[in-house]
């Protein structure tokens, strides 16, 4: 059975989403601030995270900041409730690892279906990193065990989306690889805000790579279509 932890300051909130989602199946774990809820995540190993931004003392970025921090969290995906809709503070998230967002007032529904697209993403990975296999185009390899790419002798460590990203887009070297096919294939749906978020992480992943790369620049994007790795 999947386990979600719910870490929310709001009690009629935390409660509804636990009534939800165990009647759909799931053992719920509840806390109702940060510090207790970053001790269930060590203590209980939830499959899923589902963590509020805006609560008093220790606030829900930082507590995904330790999550990430922790080697026995770190790979929990984290789905984030917030008022706050605007792009950066999207940004801010994913820089510290967050994997998804859904904005309040938000349908129960909706809800289920972002955390089976995590469960999804994190039980059904590629089978290239099932069988661990790795994956080497000409001066690039892709490093499952470690979420990694290894361009010529210099190496960089990716989120577990970003390396799905482009491992995708390295099956797929040499074609154009649709927004929709990356919505479908790694969040498993397709949300109203969902382009501008594979956006940030589009721009993340390049950034990375330049880094380790002296500037070569191997994603193309095409405008109103989608994403092509140049190798």
């Amino acid at each position: 059975m999947n386990k979600v932890l719910i870490i929310d300051d709001e009690y009629s909130i935390n409660e509804l989403i636990k009534i939800n989602l165990e009647l759909s199946g799931y053992k719920v774990i509840q806390a109702l601030d940060g510090i207790t809820g970053f001790a269930l995540a060590k203590q209980e190993l939830p499959s899923v995270i589902v963590l509020d931004v805006m609560m008093p003392d220790v606030d829900g970025y930082t507590v995904a900041q330790r999550i990430r921090l922790n080697p026995q969290t770190k790979n929990i995906p984290i789905l984030m409730l917030t008022a706050l809709s605007q792009l950066h503070d999207k940004v801010k998230g994913f820089d510290i690892g967050v994997d998804d967002y859904l904005v309040k007032p938000f349908e129960m529904d909706e809800l289920k279906v972002r955390i089976r697209a995590l469960l999804k993403r994190t039980n059904q990975i590629p089978e290239s990193i099932a069988t661990k296999e790795l994956l080497t185009i000409k001066e690039i390899t892709l490093l499952p065990e470690s979420y990694s790419v290894k361009i010529n002798d210099n190496q960089v460590k990716l989120t577990p989306i970003e390396f799905d990203i482009f491992n995708l887009l390295a099956q797929n070297h040499g074609n154009m690889v649709s927004s929709a096919k990356l919505l479908a294939d790694i969040w498993g749906y397709s949300p109203d805000d969902a382009i501008e978020t594979i956006r940030v992480h589009i721009r993340h992943l390049r950034t990375k790579l330049e880094k380790i790369s002296n500037g070569k620049k191997y994603i193309e994007t095409v405008y109103g279509g989608g994403y092509i790795l140049n190798v």
